[in-house]
């Protein structure tokens, strides 16, 4: 029963957006996110794709976006929680609304949007040196894209020459 239900809806989304397919194809992608500087850049990336795919003109018309919450005020619920990033834009609701939405007034950084893109779909950490070196010695693996060839013979995974502390962050996934 369930198969056949989403059989029908697949079939109606498919033909009403004029696609092909499997609404879930295609491979789920995130990649870990330092807060610091990282995550309003995530967040502005992510509720500008509706935008960059032609779906609204503005990302406060796209009903399943957070903008208009965080940007407007508008549609509180319990299913958005702010996070610290967001909360430590202004001390008021009304400043934060101000300068988040202030963060889709500026033009594209076509550099951030590509170092999000990469994170996500190769996998690596987003967010500066001692960042992606410190959870890679966290994690015991690499966490950023490696250099062409074979690794050498005693590097191990994120290595370098001087041993750092687990900074205290928060991290987030960025999809």
């Amino acid at each position: 029963m369930m198969k056949h239900m989403g059989q029908l809806h697949s079939q109606y989304f498919n033909k009403r957006y004029g696609r092909t397919g499997s609404l879930w194809e295609g491979r789920f992608r995130s990649c870990l996110v330092q807060s610091e500087g990282y995550v309003l850049a995530c967040y502005r990336y992510i509720e500008l794709n509706p935008v960059r795919a032609s779906m609204v003109i503005h990302p406060g018309d796209y009903p399943w976006s957070s903008y208009r919450n965080n940007a407007l005020g508008e549609a509180a619920t319990q299913l958005i929680t702010p996070y610290s990033e967001y909360l430590r834009l202004g001390d008021s609701a009304e400043e934060r609304q101000k300068l988040y939405a202030g963060l889709f007034g500026s033009t594209a950084d076509n550099e951030r949007l590509e170092e999000i893109r990469a994170a996500t779909n190769g996998g690596y950490a987003l967010g500066d040196e001692l960042f992606r070196r410190t959870m890679s010695r966290a994690l015991g693996r690499r966490v950023d894209k490696g250099k062409p060839g074979r690794p050498l013979r005693d590097a191990a995974p994120g290595d370098s020459q001087e041993e750092l502390p687990l900074p205290p962050t928060e991290n987030v996934v960025c999809p």
